[in-house]
């Protein structure tokens, strides 16, 4: 690792930990799992104290620092409870789009919201069939006039129920091949002829609604479009590297929580006369969850500093979003082993943590994996 945490980013680790001890109520966090509510008290609570868009502009009402200000934000309140975590932190899902690419105006207009904890908002970009490629996207916006006529079906949009804008992929170039016509448009969510569609319950994530976007000639300004146009594919795939830091910080917050847990828990628990952690296999299985949280720590950390510098490449960004799932997933898995019967029951939070480590691991297409394979194998003769 070429560097250590300055003194401010150790004092936004510490804030943040110290925060959501205070806030994630255990109890609280077990019922917002079990109705799938999203936590907007708390949310107006962590914007107050400007952990919500930590690495947005001061222009916008964020914290003017960078990402991975932003990452141990992510680990802090994942480590403390994953569901409310995650929640907190995709809130914003696609704000930077508008961050990076968007008009004064946009920005001005819609940022501060996010930060201020007063509006949600989601990335709309995936569609049914439609691999990373990007082919065959059929979402389209039609220029008429001043304004941009949008048609088509949006899949697995977060915090679909709640959410104040979306930040729509779509093709706004009829005779584009692939990727290149393409772009990014920010439609408020009380847009006529919107409608929403939720997929209902799921195994992990719970306090985010997920579902489907429908959009029937739905009518938003010109100047909505976020960034130039046609570049709508090139912005997402910088946000997606962004964003696979930032998710690969939630990931290591949930293998840290889970390990803590796992920690106690052995180190408490008494079998056959001795405590659990006292035996050689228990103190392996151990050993290797450390190996594999901290592993996960240097690289996240690694490629949140370098994009910070604007040194990120994508490999980068791939490789710690792969390792912080990865790990997340073993570590939750070893430490419900590890808990026997009480890993199982949802008063002991290890069984959500690790139905939240499946989710992410799984969150968009685990297209990273394929990012690093390519990288690493080049191209076939």
């Amino acid at each position: 690792m070429d560097f250590e945490l300055t003194r401010s980013q150790k004092e936004i680790q510490k804030a943040a930990a110290e925060f959501a001890r205070g806030e994630f109520d255990k109890e609280l966090a077990l019922e917002l799992d079990r109705t799938g509510a999203f936590p907007a008290k708390i949310q107006k609570k962590a914007a107050e104290l400007g952990f919500i868009g930590v690495h947005f502009d001061e222009a916008v009402d964020g914290g003017g620092l960078g990402l991975l200000d932003a990452v141990l934000t992510a680990e802090a309140f994942c480590r403390q409870d994953s569901g409310i975590g995650v929640a907190l932190m995709l809130a914003g899902h696609g704000a930077e789009c508008l961050l990076r690419a968007g008009s004064s105006d946009l920005r001005r207009r819609w940022l501060s919201k996010v930060a201020l904890g007063e509006c949600r908002c989601a990335g709309a970009f995936s569609e049914t069939g439609v691999g990373p490629a990007m082919e065959g996207m059929e979402t389209t916006a039609v220029s008429a006039g001043d304004e941009w006529v949008l048609r088509g079906i949006k899949s697995n949009v977060f915090e679909i129920d709640s959410s104040g804008f979306f930040v729509v992929l779509c093709r706004t170039d009829s005779e584009g091949a692939s990727e290149t016509g393409l772009s990014l448009i920010l439609v408020e969510a009380d847009r006529k002829g919107l409608s929403r569609e939720s997929a209902g319950a799921k195994l992990g994530m719970r306090m985010l609604s997920v579902g489907d976007l429908r959009m029937s000639d739905v009518r938003v300004p010109y100047d909505h479009r976020v960034g130039k146009e046609g570049k709508g594919a090139a912005q997402f795939r910088e946000y997606r590297q962004e964003l696979s830091v930032l998710l690969a910080g939630m990931s290591l917050g949930i293998a840290q929580g889970a390990f803590d847990r796992a920690l106690v828990h052995t180190k408490s628990r008494v079998q056959f006369g001795r405590k659990i952690a006292a035996f050689e296999i228990t103190r392996c299985k151990l050993a290797d969850m450390a190996v594999r949280v901290q592993s996960a720590r240097w690289l996240t950390y690694q490629a949140a500093w370098g994009f910070d510098r604007g040194r990120l490449s994508p490999i980068e960004a791939a490789m710690a979003r792969t390792c912080a799932a990865d790990a997340a997933v073993a570590v939750a898995d070893e430490a419900l082993q590890l808990m026997g019967g009480y890993g199982y029951m949802t008063e002991y939070e290890v069984e959500h943590f690790y139905r939240d480590a499946k989710v992410l691991a799984l969150f968009g297409g685990g297209s990273e994996k394929n990012d690093v394979a390519d990288a690493v194998i080049g191209r076939l003769k």
